[in-house]
């Protein structure tokens, strides 16, 4: 998978759900978690069983100005609002942090404003956070995880997934770049 992703919950009202939701991003392989003004305990959750505080960086801050990104990695925030992206037609940034409201609430007007976008998943009603994250977060690995196109129907199989290749070789002096021109020519 190219780029890096991390997410993360403002003012988390369900403990045990922030806890599904980590232990998620942990499983698909998220490189940063992080809390903001959220009330958030492994030990009393209970639900992240794969203990993603151990595991992949853990960031708490207090409040939305105290967030800090790495340099180019783009704020996304979750929410129902009108001007927000389906998320069948929102392309996910290369470098992403996701930010998703409390289960009893909305993520501020204050905090929409830092975010960089505003994605929603289309549905009849709200899901609790940890399945909205999830939700999230295999759409993205569907994006840039690398693993092809699907078939056109069920009555096809799948097209094999692109071959991965980091370019060509890269070899110093005249001598060594002639010999790997030749051995490419003879492929």
């Amino acid at each position: 998978m190219r780029g890096y992703f991390g997410i993360g919950v403002w003012q988390s009202s369900k403990m045990m759900n922030a806890g599904n939701l980590f232990r998620s991003a942990h499983a698909f392989d998220a490189q940063f978690v992080f809390t903001i003004n959220a009330d958030y305990n492994v030990r009393k959750a209970k639900s992240d069983t794969s203990l993603a505080p151990k595991n992949i960086p853990w960031y708490d801050y207090d409040t939305i100005d105290d967030l800090q990104l790495p340099r180019n990695c783009k704020l996304v925030g979750v929410e129902l609002t009108e001007d927000a992206v389906p998320l069948p037609r929102f392309h996910h940034p290369l470098n992403a942090a996701y930010l998703l409201g409390p289960e009893r609430g909305s993520l501020t007007p204050e905090i929409l404003d830092r975010c960089d976008h505003t994605v929603m998943i289309p549905m009849k009603f709200c899901v609790n956070v940890a399945t909205a994250g999830a939700i999230l977060m295999y759409d993205r690995s569907l994006v840039h995880g690398g693993h092809g196109k699907r078939g056109l129907s069920n009555l096809q199989p799948a097209p094999d997934a692109p071959v991965h290749s980091h370019g060509g070789r890269f070899v110093r002096g005249p001598e060594k770049r002639a010999a790997a021109r030749k051995a490419s020519d003879d492929v």
